[in-house]
Formats: C-alpha cells, sequence, structure tokens
C-alpha cells in the first residue's frame, strides 16, 4: 500500500503520463486510493446530466452530489431516474434540501427539451454545467441499418446535443463560470466496422464541441466546452465487444474510472478529454495515409471488434 502510493506521488512530479501509469497499476493491483482533490469541489455547482437513469450518467451524478452540488437528472425512463434520485437524496440530501432532481425528457425532441430545461432551472435555482451523455449505438453492418435506426442515432448522439446546449446557455451565460460537457467517442476520430451511425453521430458530436468552443471564445463568453472522448466503456451498452490486439494497450474500461476522470476534467477546466490518454493516438491514426491507418487497424483486429456485438439488447438512450 505504502509503496504504491509513494510511486503514485513521484508519477505525479515526472508529469501526467508517468501519473497514468501509476494509477494504473495501482488499480490493476487492487489497492485502494483516497481522491487527494478537495472534498467540496462542486459546492454550490447546479448540474443537468442527460442519460442519468443508470451507467456514465449515475456514476457522475453521484460524484458531483459527493463533492457538494446538486443534480438534474434526465432521463426517458421514469423509474430508473426517480430510482436514482432516492438513492442520492437519502445519501447525501435532506427533506428540505434534496440534491437530485429527476425528469423525464426524451432529448431527441427539441420541444420537450425546452419544456423541461425551464422547469429544471426552477428546480435548481439555475444550471451552471450541462453534460450531454445520453448516447444508443446499434451495432449492426451497414447494409443492416433501416432508416428508423439510423434517425433515432442521430437524434440522440448529435442533434439532442443541439437542443440540450441551446435550451440551457443563456442560463449558462449568467454565471461567471459554466461548463458544457459533450461525452462523443474515439470513434468521433477512428472508424471500424459495425459502427457506420454510431462513428458518424460521434463525428458530429466532435465537431459541434469544436466549433462551439471557437464561437463560445470568440464572443468572450464565461461558458467552457469539455470534449470527452472515451474508449469502449462496460456500461452494458458495449456489451459482447473484443478489441482483440487492443486489449492489451487498452482495456474495457470501467464506469468509474471514466466518471472519476470527467469531474476532474470539469474541476480542473479541461477542454478536451480522452480516455485513456493513450486513445489521444487516436487524431494521429485519423491523420496517417488511408492505406497505412487501414492496415494498422486490421493488424489490431480493430474492425473485428463488433462481430459479436450484444449491447443491452435493443437500440435506446444509455441510462
Amino acid at each position: 500500500m505504502i509503496k504504491a502510493q509513494e510511486a503514485l506521488n513521484m508519477a505525479r512530479n515526472l508529469g501526467t503520463q508517468a501519473a497514468d501509469y501509476a494509477t494504473n497499476f495501482v488499480e490493476e493491483h487492487g489497492v485502494a486510493l483516497k481522491r487527494t482533490q478537495s472534498a467540496a469541489r462542486f459546492q454550490g455547482a447546479r448540474v443537468v446530466i442527460t442519460g442519468a437513469g443508470s451507467g456514465l450518467g449515475k456514476a457522475v451524478a453521484r460524484l458531483i452530489v459527493a463533492e457538494g452540488g446538486r443534480v438534474a437528472l434526465w432521463g426517458q425512463h421514469k423509474t430508473n431516474i426517480q430510482e436514482v434520485a432516492d438513492e442520492l437524496n437519502e445519501q447525501y440530501g435532506t427533506a428540505s434540501h434534496p440534491v437530485a432532481f429527476p425528469f423525464r425528457v426524451d432529448v431527441s425532441q427539441a420541444p420537450a427539451v425546452n419544456r423541461t430545461a425551464q422547469k429544471t432551472i426552477d428546480a435548481l435555482g439555475g444550471v451552471n454545467v450541462v453534460i450531454n451523455n445520453a448516447g444508443i449505438i446499434s451495432g449492426r453492418l451497414f447494409r443492416e441499418l433501416d432508416d428508423r435506426s439510423i434517425r433515432q442515432t442521430f437524434a440522440v448522439n448529435s442533434m439532442a446535443l443541439f437542443w440540450v446546449t441551446k435550451a440551457f446557455l443563456n442560463e449558462l451565460e449568467k454565471h461567471r463560470r459554466a461548463h458544457i460537457v459533450n461525452v462523443a467517442s474515439i470513434a468521433g476520430y477512428v472508424s471500424v466496422a459495425r459502427q457506420t451511425d454510431y462513428s458518424a453521430s460521434k463525428c458530429a458530436a466532435v465537431g459541434f464541441t469544436n466549433a462551439l468552443r471557437a464561437e463560445l471564445k470568440s464572443e468572450h463568453s464565461s461558458v467552457k466546452t469539455l470534449l470527452v472522448c472515451p474508449y469502449y466503456i462496460d456500461t452494458g451498452m458495449f456489451s459482447g465487444v473484443d478489441a482483440g490486439l487492443l486489449r492489451r494497450a487498452m482495456r474495457m474500461l470501467s464506469t468509474e474510472k471514466v466518471a472519476d476522470a470527467i469531474v476532474d476534467a470539469v474541476a480542473n477546466g479541461k477542454e478536451r478529454l480522452f480516455v485513456p490518454k493513450v486513445g489521444e493516438l487516436g487524431t494521429l491514426l485519423a491523420a496517417l495515409p488511408v492505406s497505412l491507418a487501414d492496415r494498422l487497424l486490421d493488424v489490431m483486429h480493430a474492425n473485428d471488434a463488433m462481430a459479436h456485438f450484444v449491447g443491452k439488447g435493443e437500440t435506446k438512450p444509455a441510462e
């Protein structure tokens, strides 16, 4: 325990990459480490999280509430978000001061988003962080995709970012410090077989976030953006995925690890986050000549990763 802690401390002094190595070492050997950050970094924060009924959204909500924030849990399934809200309020809130508020909403529908946004602002007394986390994946070959599935994937993974961001932007700009967090994917940079709709929708999320960041900066806005590009996460959304040779370099990520990285990135004002950090090499792969990039993906069997994809059994927003 002591040696692992010392290794982590030394690695932090040597830089981020060494720190990541030490952290992975500690996690792989089952050593529990305490967070070194303040336990109340989100004191006073009022946060909207889409896809908050389970998985990554739920994990992020728990971390934010544990550090002093209040959250609006957006999701399509009333039972899921109500259970999460009850759990968080029981542990961190009181009858007179709840910390979690559930809102049933389909983020792909702009009118519903606008109505729920105002209710959310009223319930929280304002909003200064928006986390666009809801996402879906079909995992089918292009020739097998029906029109409805394609539209639904873009509606949730891409268009919802526009509707939710537009609904809250004016409110966010009332605050001295505010954040828009868009959970995209490494697939927004590196595309593989059986992800034509998913990858394209995540490319849109990457482009939207980058352009929005440029606009906000040019306007000297107080709102910052954070683009999150994770690898496969063990929420169940990617059940059945086999990363081939990539498993040696990048294991399927735990939901808690990704949630922790997102919360840290928001607290530290980061603007782009790859999880794991080595995933940033995907931007270099995308810049290589096509023949070389394709050869590397073939060697790593990356295009076979989705061959046995199961997912959650149906195409719906991840909650």
